[in-house]
């Protein structure tokens, strides 16, 4: 079987088709078939299958390429979605932009978790998002905040971790209490120069309407009218979780972000985010979000790594070899 698409703008085509054809090699070693560029036309050739399956692909990386390049990440998100017969559904979760960089680069939903995640945000007062790394878990709870921010629903950005020792003595470290803590700050201050740009961060810092803060100095505050994200929130016990979710004041929201599977708290400590997400269960107006692996937007090693402790994880469990 042989089909022809058409696309009409030479940009969009020399994206799809990628640097030295690399997108093009992918296509034909995933499905199977032939695909050739003549002018604007890309001919795709082989079982009636496979050539529906990278037809579907290649329409995904069209609409892809109106906002870049298309990474490896996505392209792997395309090709699983396909497979998995999903694909409108992710189309779907990864249109609409939540705010643009200072860098003119429109930040929005990847994966249909991530989607989820943005919607909960948007609907309910607090927020966990419990996941592995690279799922996005910090950076769109960002993305949220200087959106609201931007559109004056709330008047400040608060943002907290709390700075677990975490094989290094917080003593050792040169300088004051702030610079101490700084380094388990920056994932935060990275987020935020990457959304608002340094000259805006440093000037709304200035004025306090952006905070970045280790969890300690939340205590004993109410916080009206803002957004607050605690973040590796796993790593706080029962009694520090519940000083911070009871900070909440009028016209605020909170998200919290974690990944229970690296906790770097003491052996006899439990994770306060574990403690929280069945305490605050069913509750009305709280949401819990819980990535997978397939949220992972990060190298796509990265998910293959996840998979692989998850499954180490299960045999250790059933006393197995890990």
């Amino acid at each position: 079987m042989e089909h022809t698409l058409t696309v009409d703008d030479q940009d969009i085509l020399s994206i799809v088709f990628g640097k030295f054809d690399e997108n093009v090699n992918k296509l034909q070693r995933r499905y199977n078939v032939t695909v050739l560029g003549r002018g604007q036309d890309i001919r795709i050739s082989g079982e009636e299958a496979d050539v529906k399956k990278c037809t579907a692909a290649i329409n995904a990386m069209c609409t892809a390429a109106y906002s870049g390049d298309i990474s490896e990440q996505a392209l792997e998100n395309i090709f699983r979605s396909v497979d998995e017969d999903s694909l409108e559904e992710m189309l779907r979760a990864t249109a609409d932009g939540i705010c643009i960089t200072s860098s003119g680069k429109v930040v929005r939903a990847k994966t249909v978790g991530q989607r989820k995640y943005v919607e909960k945000i948007a609907s309910n007062t607090i927020v966990m998002g419990i996941g592995p790394a690279g799922t996005g878990k910090t950076y769109l709870a960002v993305a949220m905040a200087v959106k609201a921010f931007k559109n004056h629903e709330i008047n400040r950005i608060i943002l907290t971790r709390p700075a677990v020792e975490a094989g290094e003595k917080l003593g050792f470290l040169p300088g004051d209490m702030q610079n101490k803590v700084d380094p388990y700050l920056r994932p935060l201050y990275d987020a935020l120069f990457d959304m608002m740009g340094a000259e805006s961060f440093a000037r709304n810092m200035e004025k306090g309407t952006i905070e970045v803060a280790p969890l300690a100095y939340m205590r004993g505050r109410t916080l009206d009218d803002a957004f607050i994200i605690l973040d590796e929130a796993q790593n706080t016990t029962r009694e520090q979780i519940k000083m911070f979710l009871t900070r909440l004041g009028m016209g605020s929201k909170m998200v919290i972000t974690g990944d229970i599977t690296q906790i770097d708290l003491p052996d006899t400590k439990k994770s306060g985010l574990i403690d929280a997400m069945h305490i605050l269960k069913g509750i009305d107006d709280i949401a819990i979000n819980k990535f997978t692996e397939k949220d992972v937007v990060r190298h796509k090693l990265v998910q293959e790594i996840i998979k692989a402790y998850e499954n180490a994880a299960i045999r250790q469990q059933k006393g197995g070899y890990v």
